[in-house]
């Protein structure tokens, strides 16, 4: 922690940035899990990847997903 005194930053003002990051990182995570287990397909027919890819690349993971590697045109499982 002693380098970050030497940019003025105290761990206190630390943490308090760092907790909305961590927020937002789990709650896209959660999101995109939860949609990729609601869904028929998604691009390229394979969930395990996907899901490796939200779980693996933190922020950017769901961020790719909801972008490429949902198929919009595709209904949910529970949508009748």
């Amino acid at each position: 922690m002693s380098d970050l005194t030497s940019f003025g930053i105290s761990a206190g003002t630390l943490i308090l940035i760092l907790i909305p990051i961590v927020l937002l990182e789990l709650g896209l995570m959660i999101w995109a899990l939860v949609d990729i287990l609601h869904r028929e397909n998604v691009r390229g027919n394979n969930k395990i990847v996907w899901i490796l890819v939200i779980v693996l690349i933190d922020i950017i993971g769901p961020i790719i997903y909801f972008l490429a590697g949902r198929n919009e045109g595709t209904k949910d499982k529970y949508e009748e």
